[in-house]
């Protein structure tokens, strides 16, 4: 059946990028920055939710799966979803979702109560990202679209990075739940700016080309099937590891013998090096190729984290963290850019929102697994062994799709 071409927006420049474009990946940036804050939020006060709530290390771990579960299907969703109604829409309707029920848990009197905030605030957490990163990559050249696709989830470790340091002199003196009423700047702030800067924007063809089929059943088809499934497994074992840490850091570290402010120290470093991991596996992606980087990404993460069992001295147990940050969340970012480049502009919101709502699958387990080792008695080296073996998994079954699935863009 023939389409006509949209008028809804300007064409985008292929070649380079005008400024409305330009303000337009920054504000979806600032997103991602927002939805990074609220992944890492929920680690940092772990500590005081047990101390107030009395609650145990598993059902802490099944209140952080949750919001995880939320995410899954968000992803999901919002991923199609975008690709039906437009990127602007989706985008802005995943903050308003995500910042209201965010706000709303810091007035939780109970784990229930908070439990069920932080499962809906997981919908909208989990299509910002898909819905953000399909949005900016269809504002940018092609050429560029790998690199700006992994930049853009510099966005997850920068804003967790603001949640630790936030947390460093908030819950000590004024408790848990200011770290989660701040999700209202976004809403007060980001929600408006973006109504007014993004583009009303959908991927054009002209009228003489025929739509393919889309959705699920192009995505699941003869052509993508394979690829779908190995890119969606390689996202679940990779989320396990980055937010399992991101979870049960602090927790962790503080079982270790060292102090909530101290704890927090480690998840900064975390997030520092996963800051460092966005822009050096962006260069190494264009240099060498997203999945052969991404191969190496997970490698140094694994390798990093089993190394931790040898008992190393507290100086190169920040420079471990700081590895598996640029790893963990280099390898998400290659993923992502990855899935980006490799399938067609109709196609594009529903893949990246396949692979990260099926590889929420690790996200919802990590902090269930993590609490349930701990409740075990088996400590923090068995939560290290299982994030350290699923980033070596990631490295094998991206291997895989690098051997077998070449990129026909």
């Amino acid at each position: 059946m023939p389409l006509t071409a949209t008028t809804a927006a300007p064409p985008v420049n292929r070649v380079g990028l005008d400024r409305t474009a330009m303000i337009a990946v920054v504000v979806c940036w600032l997103f991602v920055v927002f939805d990074g804050y609220d992944l890492i939020v929920y680690g940092n006060v772990i500590p005081s939710l047990q101390k107030e709530w009395g609650i145990s290390a598993a059902t802490a771990g099944t209140l952080g799966s949750l919001a995880f579960l939320g995410m899954m299907i968000g992803a999901v969703l919002a991923g199609r979803l975008s690709d039906v109604v437009g990127r602007k829409r989706a985008v802005i309707g995943c903050a308003i979702v995500l910042s209201v029920f965010t706000a709303l848990c810091a007035l939780a009197t109970g784990p229930v109560m908070f439990g069920a905030l932080r499962l809906i605030a997981g919908l909208g957490l989990g299509g910002l990202v898909p819905t953000s990163n399909a949005f900016a990559a269809e504002l940018i050249p092609a050429k560029w679209r790998a690199a700006v696709a992994t930049m853009m989830m510099s966005g997850v470790p920068i804003g967790g990075s603001i949640a630790a340091l936030i947390g460093i002199p908030v819950i000590p003196n004024w408790g848990w739940q200011p770290m989660f009423a701040f999700a209202l700047l976004p809403l007060i702030l980001l929600v408006p700016m973006a109504w007014k800067t993004l583009p009303d924007h959908t991927a054009a063809v002209t009228s003489t080309e025929v739509r393919p089929a889309t959705g699920f059943s192009a995505l699941l088809g003869t052509r993508f099937r394979s690829v779908s499934i190995m890119f969606a497994l390689a996202t679940v074992v990779t989320l396990l590891a980055w937010y399992g840490l991101g979870t049960w850091l602090p927790k962790l570290m503080q079982g270790e013998g060292t102090d909530l402010g101290s704890a927090l120290t480690f998840a900064l470093a975390l997030n520092l090096g996963a800051v460092a991991g966005s822009f050096v596996t962006a260069w190494g992606g264009v240099r060498f190729g997203t999945i052969p980087t991404s191969i190496v990404a997970a490698l140094l993460a694994g390798l990093a984290l089993l190394t931790l069992l040898t008992g190393p001295p507290v100086a190169l147990i920040y420079v471990i963290f700081v590895l598996a940050g640029v790893g963990t969340h280099g390898t998400q970012c290659l993923i992502i850019a990855a899935v980006a480049s490799y399938y067609p502009d109709y196609l594009r919101g529903t893949a990246l929102g396949w692979a990260l709502g099926v590889g929420r699958i690790g996200a919802v387990a990590a902090p269930q697994i993590g609490g349930l080792l701990l409740a075990a008695g088996l400590g923090a080296d068995s939560n290290f062994i299982l994030f350290g073996v699923s980033a070596l998994v990631a490295a094998l079954l991206l291997t895989v799709i690098w051997r077998r699935f070449p990129s026909p863009t």
